[in-house]
């Protein structure tokens, strides 16, 4: 009845005597396939090392992640009328995690793009943007890549190589299924779905009280201390991802006037430029080592290769439903460590990451 070691030991020991009894029964249902389709065991492998983008000292946004979250149900304000849902992107600096939000009507590519173009707009042209695998991200790039063609053909660089150096923006997309991927984004977009809906509840706000709130939101978002707080009282405030923005916290008193001050202390631009450089000192002192922990995946575990059979989670499936395949093709980082593969199933070949939801070597 492929019952669990103890039963199974218990159930033999009525007719025979097996010396290390335990051991062998285990190895029995360690083979037993039908056994272990009820209660598979998830790859996983050590935590990656963090990319060289969270460490590296860039203006804000100049590598960003992006996330779409809601909806949120807008009201018209016009009896009769029905609330119509409305989206939110979230913008994320890699290394100062700033967050930028900007509301979406709907989920099509040409809405993005519009909503890409407001970001521009305040936060300047980044250097690459990272996202999941939606299927208007996808739309986005496509668009871009015509864009960027017809932008930068030969006659154009001439005439903006002048004004620009960039060559317009890199989308890299994470692996289908791998939110542990995106961990900077999403930790993000729970931060902004809580103060929403907090504040907001079921109230149906029109598009503008919902932008008020969403900003308010950022606010607080970009208010909140990279760094647990010194006991020093001689430190001042806590280091935010506002100092890198306006310089202070988005939620701090205002400033005492300045104009009885002698100006011409006041406008040495090397003052300004000491003040930033005290603001990156401090994320160097205070921020950049709490990124080395890792709070799971601590041990290394061994690469699968091309050729082994698995099984391929499924989130709404239970495990005797979970599809086999092949591993066809594997992808390692930089450590040489496999953490997303290719596999190939009945319907074709998909990506899957791990950890941790490709699977186990079937025995």
């Amino acid at each position: 009845m492929h019952a669990w070691p103890k039963a199974l030991i218990g159930i033999l020991g009525l007719q025979i005597w097996i010396v290390n009894s335990r051991r062998l029964v285990s190895k029995v249902l360690r083979n037993c396939i039908h056994c272990y389709d009820y209660k598979p065991h998830l790859l996983d492998q050590i935590m990656g090392s963090l990319p060289a983008d969270r460490l590296s000292l860039t203006k804000p946004f100049a590598v960003t992640g992006v996330d779409l979250c809601g909806p949120f149900l807008t009201s018209y304000r016009i009896r009769g009328k029905a609330p119509y849902k409305t989206y939110m992107a979230v913008f994320v600096c890699f290394a100062t995690k700033a967050v930028h939000v900007e509301l979406v009507s709907d989920l099509s590519t040409n809405t993005f793009i519009l909503c890409l173009k407001r970001f521009i707009g305040r936060r300047s042209l980044p250097n690459r943007i990272f996202c999941d695998n939606a299927t208007n991200f996808f739309g986005t790039r496509t668009q871009l890549e015509e864009f960027k063609m017809q932008l930068f053909s030969q006659q154009a660089l001439k005439d903006l190589q002048m004004f620009t150096s960039s060559n317009g923006v890199e989308f890299s997309f994470i692996p289908p299924r791998a939110p542990h991927f995106g961990g900077l984004w999403e930790a993000a977009v729970k931060s902004m779905k809580l103060l929403l809906v907090k504040n907001t509840g079921h109230s149906h706000l029109t598009y503008e009280e919902l932008q008020t709130v969403a900003v308010d939101a950022e606010a607080v978002v970009n208010s909140r201390p990279l760094a647990p707080l010194s006991e020093d009282p001689n430190d001042g405030e806590a280091l935010t991802p506002s100092h890198f923005l306006v310089g202070t916290s988005l939620k701090a008193l205002p400033e005492p006037s300045l104009e009885e001050c002698n100006l011409s202390h006041l406008t040495r631009w090397q003052r300004v430029t000491h003040i930033k450089q005290q603001f990156w000192e401090l994320w160097r002192r205070d921020y950049l080592h709490t990124l080395h922990a890792r709070s799971k995946w601590l041990s290394p575990k061994a690469n699968i290769v091309p050729g082994q059979v698995v099984m391929i989670h499924e989130d709404n499936a239970s495990p005797q439903q979970w599809p086999l395949g092949r591993i066809t093709n594997t992808c390692s980082g930089a450590d040489e460590r496999v953490r997303v593969v290719d596999i190939k199933t009945a319907k074709g070949v998909i990506r899957r990451p791990i950890p941790p939801a490709s699977g186990k070597t079937l025995k």
